[in-house]
């Protein structure tokens, strides 16, 4: 059961993934454990994001957020001036490939017209790290709050990321949050991952962070052949 539920799950990720890179948008999956800061992380990066410009226009971002109920976080998104689409997955602890193409239908912008497509998945660093969504850039956040040894006791979720936020580091000091130490932890899962420090309450490594996507959009835009559809 379980294996056809993933490869299920892989062959619409395949789509998803060929849909993205044939419209050009970088979508991208976000991890954390509930509380990390992905919520508040992405609505400052998004206001940033709006205002710079690629092939000589403002980026245009969208999200979809998943919770198991609520939709909290994404009134708090739209917040950034985005289109946001909640997806309830009830008494799943994860997004899937599946749930992730139907929704793409109720953006209220044509999702070939994004730049980036945020996925915020549900509050959790277990099951989301084995589900491929077809997201071209995967990040995992750690929060000061949460400990140097997360990544330890999590290791997919890390090893799986192309990029690690550290975040809320304006808590460091007060949560005794060795950063050192969490990045050796980091980089034993995954030597060549890409680490930024950020704060989205005061802002320190919020430029980084955006600098690293827009990269990354420009790399896809430059490997891409336009035309693909999802299926």
């Amino acid at each position: 059961m379980h294996k056809s539920i993933m490869n299920a799950n892989n062959l619409q990720a395949a789509r998803n993934r060929g849909f993205f890179a044939g419209s050009r948008v970088l979508a991208v999956n976000v991890l954390s454990s509930p509380g990390a800061g992905k919520t508040k992380l992405l609505t400052e990066a998004i206001k940033m994001l709006s205002q710079k410009q690629v092939d000589g226009r403002n980026l245009n971002c969208g999200v979809v957020v998943g919770d198991l109920e609520t939709d909290n976080d994404a009134v708090r998104l739209r917040q950034s001036g985005a289109p946001v689409v909640q997806i309830s997955t009830g008494t799943l602890c994860h997004l899937d490939a599946a749930m992730l193409a139907r929704s793409l239908s109720d953006l209220a912008v044509d999702p070939t017209q994004l730049d980036i497509l945020f996925i915020e998945n549900v509050g959790n660093l277990v099951c989301p790290a084995t589900f491929d969504l077809g997201e071209g850039l995967r990040i995992t956040v750690l929060s000061a709050a949460e400990g140097e040894d997360k990544p330890l006791k999590y290791p997919p979720a890390f090893h799986f990321a192309d990029l690690v936020v550290l975040s809320k580091s304006d808590l460091a000091e007060a949560c005794e949050f060795d950063r050192e130490l969490a990045l050796k932890n980091i980089r034993s899962l995954k030597p060549e991952v890409e680490i930024v420090q950020v704060s989205a309450k005061t802002g320190e490594g919020l430029e980084v962070f955006c600098q690293k996507l827009i990269d990354h959009l420009l790399s896809l835009k430059q490997q891409s052949t336009p035309g693909l559809l999802i299926q």
